[in-house]
Parts: structure tokens; C-alpha cells; sequence
């Protein structure tokens, strides 16, 4: 495990969850070749974890606090970062332990400058609820066309990423991606009608892989970047008759992961 305490502070913070990607369709895409920006960080392709929760909602509550998707081999399992509380057996030498409820909010006490941007309808930021999540970041950014109906969310949503990252500022960045593509609708990265399929769930998924490469120049150019992506649950196409997600299949359970240096 990487010592968190000694990337903090130094390092800019790059934060994706590829909103309900599967694990078995993140891999199949990978061994596919269908990943050209993300394949130099998978050399043995991507690492099948546990999410904490089987929606967008809780699983970002929970990631925020340091309970990111949780390896698959017995535990316990040292956490990158985690918000201090008494009793934890999840917080190591290398844990990045901070006083505040929430990691957006620690790292603005550090000095970061805190960006997210939305994509699914918890990060609309137009309502109490849509509101919680991206009120964590001192800066929050979504619009329709970087949400889950439009077909080209993943464009939107890096090309403001990148006018981030341009701006003129001495703080390193933490910078908050989740990615609409992949959620439903996804039909329409395939087929000019419904339904989806794990066909187009894979190709949204290649279309964010291709998206992404413009950010990761930009962050390297700026300065060293540590990056966690990952999925916040997955999805089910028929799986012992269930679709979608919010349910207790392994399909929403097993979801990718990576952490590296850009």
C-alpha cells in the first residue's frame, strides 16, 4: 500500500468513479484492447474489488470517507485515506487520517483546491438532496450536457475538467470525476435505439477511455498526479432476471478498480 500521508500535499488528486461500470465488462474490454489511455496503468488488467454499496448515493458517501471499493481477499484491508474515528481496524501507517467528516473537505483544510464534477443526478446540484454530495467541494460543476441522457457526456465533462486544470492557481488540485456515460442510457454508444446491452455498456465505456487522454497530459504537464478510478457499482442486463441496479447481485457487487501515478 502507497503512503498517502507522503502523496498529500505534494501531488495533485485525480478522483474518477466510472458511474454502474461492471467488473466483467471493464475486463473484457481491457483484454479486448479496447482501452488504449487507460491499458498503461492495467498491465494485468483491472482489479476486481467490492463496492460498499449497491447505488450512486451511499457508495459516494462512503468513498468519501475513506471506504473505497474493498479488495475481495480477506481483510482487513489498510485504507488510502479515512476520516478518523475511534475502533477502525482499516487505518495503517500509510492512511491518510483526517479530522473532518469528508476527504473534499480535508483537503481543502490542506490546501487543495477542490473541484467536482457531476454527472448522474445526485451531483445536479439542482435540489436538497442533488446538492449534498457536490456541496462537499468548493467548487461544483454539471449541466445537462454532462449527464446521463446526453450523448456525449464524457466530452463534456473532460473538456471542463480541462478548463479546471488550466486555470492559473499555486494549490494542488483535487479533482472529482463522475462519469455519466456508462449509467443507463447507454444504448445509443451502440445502436441508434434501446435497448441497452453489455455491448454498449462496454463501448461507453471505450468512449470514456478515449475521452480521458486530453486530462491525463494536461494533469502530468502540471504536476505529479495519483489517480484512483473506479466503479461505484455495477449494472444487470437479465442476470436471474434482474436489470439495472440497487439489487444484491454479484454484477452490482464486483466492480473494477486502479490506483497509479499518471
Amino acid at each position: 500500500m502507497i503512503d498517502m500521508n507522503e502523496i498529500i500535499g505534494n501531488n495533485n488528486l485525480l478522483f474518477i468513479t466510472l458511474d454502474a461500470l461492471r467488473f466483467d465488462a471493464a475486463q473484457l474490454a481491457w483484454e479486448k484492447g479496447k482501452l488504449p489511455t487507460l491499458a498503461p496503468y492495467l498491465p494485468c488488467g483491472w482489479e476486481r474489488r467490492h463496492t460498499p454499496s449497491s447505488f450512486t448515493y451511499p457508495a459516494h458517501h462512503a468513498f468519501f470517507s475513506g471506504f473505497l471499493p474493498t479488495p475481495v481477499s480477506p481483510g482487513p484491508h489498510p485504507r488510502l485515506f479515512a476520516s478518523d474515528f475511534s475502533g477502525s481496524t482499516s487505518i495503517g501507517e500509510g492512511t491518510f487520517v483526517f479530522p473532518q467528516a469528508t476527504l473534499p473537505e480535508a483537503l481543502r483544510a490542506q490546501g487543495y483546491r477542490t473541484v467536482c464534477i457531476g454527472g448522474t443526478g445526485f451531483f445536479r446540484n439542482d435540489s436538497s438532496l442533488s446538492k449534498v454530495l457536490p456541496g462537499l467541494f468548493e467548487t461544483a460543476h454539471w449541466s445537462q450536457d454532462m449527464g446521463v441522457s446526453s450523448r456525449s457526456s464524457e466530452q463534456h465533462q473532460i473538456a471542463c475538467a480541462l478548463r479546471e486544470v488550466a486555470l492559473t492557481d499555486p494549490r494542488p488540485l483535487f479533482m472529482f470525476i463522475n462519469i455519466a456515460a456508462i449509467h443507463q442510457p447507454n444504448y445509443f454508444y451502440h445502436s441508434s435505439v434501446p435497448p441497452d446491452s453489455l455491448v454498449s455498456h462496454r463501448k461507453a465505456l471505450s468512449a470514456v477511455d478515449s475521452a480521458l487522454a486530453p486530462l491525463f497530459i494536461a494533469l502530468k504537464e502540471q504536476r505529479p498526479t495519483y489517480a484512483i478510478i473506479c466503479s461505484d457499482h455495477g449494472t444487470a442486463y437479465g442476470e436471474q432476471g434482474y436489470e439495472g441496479h440497487r439489487v444484491g447481485h454479484e454484477v452490482i457487487w464486483d466492480v473494477p478498480y486502479l490506483e497509479t501515478f499518471l
